[in-house]
């Protein structure tokens, strides 16, 4: 299991959100899954590492919703346009040709969607 980080730990004690339990729940079977998932706050949330750098991370706002965004990293990549990656869950919205987001409406979705979000994101870290 990954090492839990000690600034995310802090950070969701003070989080008020309402899908607060799917975070969390969502982080621990995030980071059981591969040992090599690190984990930071990074963009005022909760954000998973592949070899330092962010990978996916959650978007937080304010309501009833709650997303994981996944990315390749803070910055635009120039390989971009030729990065190729299969969804046979069928749970990204693509935002663009490297960057997708997961949404979850509630409690119930994220658990519906538990499994397949951690084989994506595995698969997504070693993209």
């Amino acid at each position: 299991m990954a090492v839990r980080s000690a600034d995310v730990e802090a950070y969701l004690a003070a989080l008020d959100h309402p899908l607060k339990p799917g975070v969390e729940r969502l982080r621990a079977a995030i980071l059981a899954s591969n040992d090599e998932i690190t984990e930071r706050v990074k963009w005022n949330a909760p954000s998973f590492c592949s070899a330092g750098v962010d990978r996916a991370t959650f978007r937080l706002r304010p309501g009833d919703r709650l997303q994981l965004v996944l990315h390749r990293g803070a910055t635009k990549r120039d390989d971009g346009d030729s990065f190729r990656f299969e969804d046979p869950s069928g749970l990204l919205a693509w935002a663009a040709p490297d960057r997708a987001v997961i949404t979850f409406r509630d409690l119930d979705d994220v658990a519906a969607k538990e499994t397949a979000v951690v084989d994506v994101v595995n698969r997504w870290m070693r993209a």
